[in-house]
């Protein structure tokens, strides 16, 4: 167990030369900023890992795969530096998965939002079922996808990019996301979703290590700056979110969603 908190945990178990990450939020796989540093820890200690060829990222429940940022946390943030400090959460993460040499397949079992969208693109080989819809609603709230913008961007591309950005309030199908190559698989059911994970994870976790890990490289050549950009983009919504707009928009969302 790398981090328990309550019902919130964070675990990683190595098999077969496959590590299995798994994260888990009662309010619907929400990532606070502690959550997200021990995911980017998680991320560094499989990398390190002799034991581990291949890494599958899945998270907990029946719900959501992950619906991004904590709101409860956003609300908390008092000055720009806190706020720069919690959405770099967010880029530490992306940039663990980015620089991570092995090879990463990602289990979207639900929903995605905001920074899960992120989590999901800068997986490198993302498996889907059917209802794992996906939507970036952070212009909704006042801010903008920022820090996970270059990883949804590098997947799907700029227009398609610029569409989910700017439509912040409606969902994009799985197979809508499937289309545009955010998810290399969509499945009807998990039963099959799984087999599918379980198939190409014993292959990789066969395969030359060395091989894989020079595949990795040449999968996010020209993202090598990333470290200094994703500061850079969390630094924006990092002011943006001391906006009266921005703290008005949050607590209207989370009234709408007890409704």
């Amino acid at each position: 167990m790398i981090y328990k908190m309550g019902e919130a945990y964070i675990k990683s178990l190595t098999k077969h030369g496959i590590t299995t990450i798994e994260f888990f939020h009662p309010k619907s796989n929400s990532l606070p900023a502690e959550m997200l540093h021990s995911l980017s820890v998680a991320f560094q200690v499989a990398g390190d890992d002799p034991e581990c060829r291949v890494i599958i990222l899945k998270s907990g429940g029946e719900g959501a795969f992950c619906a991004g940022a904590n709101f409860d946390e956003l609300l908390q943030i008092e000055t720009k530096e806190q706020g720069l400090r919690f959405f770099s959460g967010f880029g530490t993460v992306i940039n663990a998965m980015r620089k991570c040499p092995k090879l990463i397949i990602g289990r979207i079992h639900g929903k995605c939002t905001g920074g899960g969208v992120g989590i999901a693109a800068a997986c490198d080989y993302a498996i889907a079922v059917q209802g794992a819809d996906i939507k970036l609603s952070e212009l909704a709230v006042g801010i903008g996808p920022y820090v996970i913008g270059p990883a949804v961007q590098r997947k799907i591309g700029l227009s398609c990019f610029s569409q989910i950005a700017m439509d912040a309030f409606m969902w994009r199908h799985a197979d809508w996301a499937h289309r545009k190559g955010l998810y290399a698989e969509l499945h009807h059911d998990k039963e099959t979703m799984d087999e599918s994970i379980g198939r190409i994870a014993e292959k990789l976790s066969q395969a030359n290590p060395e091989a894989t890990s020079e595949l990795k490289k040449a999968f996010w050549e020209g993202t090598e700056h990333w470290d200094e950009l994703l500061k850079e983009k969390a630094a924006i919504s990092g002011r943006l979110v001391m906006s009266k707009f921005t703290r008005d928009a949050i607590e209207k969302f989370k009234q709408k969603v007890k409704e």
